[in-house]
């Protein structure tokens, strides 16, 4: 089984905020970082090149895929930022508090498993909080450390 081809390193989360253009989306890189940092209690660790994590879980999909991802992250792309709030993909429970959560956000999309904001000031910042802590409990409850 390979590998895959996003992997938590070392590499400096700072330096890589450092170079998001432009410059508000910088910005809110670092928003996004204080918010994640406060609700996980993590350190943010980079994913590839392009991905902010904090925490992480092992598991293995019904397929027989290993898998080693983030609990939840962001990256600050130059369009959208795409926010990896995993738990409400996971389980019931989550999907239906998440849902709830969406109607009071502010303007979003949303695909397979990412939320996409163009910028922070088209959201709602303290239901974007409540919703990374739902999740983040979710992940928690649905893989144990």
């Amino acid at each position: 089984m390979s590998e895959a081809k996003t992997q938590v390193n070392d590499a400096p989360v700072e330096d890589f905020i450092a170079a998001v253009e432009p410059p508000a989306k910088q910005d809110d890189a670092r928003v996004l970082l204080d918010l994640f940092e406060k609700v996980t209690g993590e350190k943010a660790r980079m994913w590839g090149d392009s991905i902010i994590g904090f925490g992480e879980y092992k598991t293995t999909y019904a397929s027989g895929r290993d898998v080693h991802w983030m609990r939840a992250g962001f990256s600050p792309r130059k369009a959208k930022h795409s926010l990896y709030l995993m738990g409400g993909y996971c389980d019931d429970i989550a999907a239906k508090r998440r849902e709830e959560a969406l109607g009071r956000l502010g303007k979003h999309k949303t695909g397979k498993s990412c939320l996409y904001i163009n910028k922070l000031a088209d959201v709602d910042l303290e239901v974007l909080e409540d919703m990374i802590a739902a999740d983040w409990e979710a992940m928690g409850r649905i893989y144990p450390e």
